[in-house]
């Protein structure tokens, strides 16, 4: 794996080890001489990130750092960026991270020509209708292995005083070219890699069992599975560029497969994001156990599937949830809700948001209130 590749799917990707070094040169070929960087305040101190920006003005490009923003974004994190582009008078926007400083990046994207409030631009209640002006030109650089975002259309991005998360989409939104580089992800410290892999397993897992009819997003979501359950343990421990590599892959692979809808288990995690600013994937790697045990009943042949591509003994789904239990123990992560800050008293509120969370309609069962309170009490 130390070829650069390219694919065209959804978008543009220039993919291997290096292709970051492309970054400058691809920006002065689109003739933009200005562009915004949007990290996240850790990634800003990076040496890595630092040698990204001094190779970007080594090329004569005038950058420009946006880096104010919260574990879990906020719509003022996005006004801040929108108005850093105005101020500087950038031509372009160059997201540099896992997950938030994607989404702030696009946010940012969706925000500089676009004046309304900006969650009257919610997927959820139609506001993909008022994105009609031009975005500025759009590079993501991912460096977790996690949501995908790089790949993404959308970003989530919570309400200030409520933390309640909204989903700003449009398709105006992809990124124009995406350069994945797998060297970046190779000096992410063990909890991250565990955190953001099973986040990117989730991804595939819930995608592959949302009961929208997509046989597409299915084949790619198998695949996901596949890649980062034969990487994923020596990706975190032992990590080399092939692991990294299959993990990045499979992070993209689970953003595809999820636009045919997610399930349970992130309507378990966004509220504890929301609630107790715990990382997003964290809390989907606590929970992904539970939730697929509360799927497996009637999409077994499903969960057979499952278990043929991950790896587990037989092919057998109903071992799929002990195989994802034991494999959250194999990456030092814990397995129960009290070991992450959760206490007894917060079960009930967190039920409250899940229910109210955009990603449980389309679980493949129905799930109610009194079956978040069950499950929240089971992990907890």
């Amino acid at each position: 794996m130390n070829a650069r590749l390219n694919f065209n799917f959804p978008c543009p990707i220039r993919f291997g080890p290096g292709v970051i070094d492309e970054l400058a040169d691809h920006l002065i070929n689109q003739g933009l001489k200005h562009p915004l960087v949007v990290t996240d305040p850790v990634i800003a101190e990076l040496d890595f990130f630092i040698d990204i920006l001094e190779k970007l003005r080594a090329k004569n490009l005038a950058v420009d750092v946006f880096s104010e923003m919260h574990k879990n974004p906020v719509k003022s994190d996005v006004l801040k960026g929108g108005g850093h582009y105005h101020d500087s008078v950038c031509d372009c926007i160059v997201g540099i991270g896992g997950g938030v400083a994607l989404d702030v990046a696009r946010a940012i994207v969706l925000r500089v020509n676009h004046h309304r409030d900006l969650f009257d631009y919610d997927d959820l209640i139609g506001g993909d209708k008022y994105v009609t002006e031009d975005v500025p030109y759009f590079v993501t650089v991912p460096t977790t292995a996690g949501t995908g975002s790089e790949v993404g259309r959308s970003a989530i991005i919570s309400e200030d005083e409520s933390k309640k998360k909204r989903i700003l989409f449009a398709p105006k939104l992809m990124a124009r070219q995406v350069f994945a580089d797998p060297e970046l992800t190779m000096e992410l410290p063990p909890h991250v890699t565990a955190a953001t892999g099973m986040d990117a397993l989730t991804h595939n897992m819930e995608a592959y069992l949302a009961k929208n009819y997509h046989p597409m997003c299915d084949g790619i979501a198998l695949e996901g599975m596949a890649l980062i359950a034969k990487s994923i343990e020596k990706a975190t421990h032992h990590p080399d560029i092939q692991s990294r590599s299959d993990m990045l892959l499979g992070s993209m692979m689970g953003a595809v497969a999820f636009q045919k809808g997610l399930g349970v288990v992130h309507s378990m995690a966004h509220p504890l994001s929301s609630l107790l600013d715990t990382h997003h994937g964290l809390a989907n790697a606590v929970n992904l156990p539970y939730g697929m045990a509360f799927n497996y009943k009637g999409f077994e042949a499903r969960f057979d599937k499952m278990a043929e591509f991950l790896g587990v003994i037989d092919g057998d789904g109903e071992r799929v949830v002990d195989y994802l239990f034991e494999l959250n123990q194999r990456l030092n992560i814990p397995t129960q809700l009290r070991e992450i800050g959760v206490k007894e008293e917060h079960l009930n509120p967190l039920s409250q948001l899940a229910i109210e969370d955009f990603a449980h309609p389309n679980n493949p069962k129905p799930v109610t209130l009194e079956d978040f309170r069950s499950l929240y009490h089971k992990a907890f």
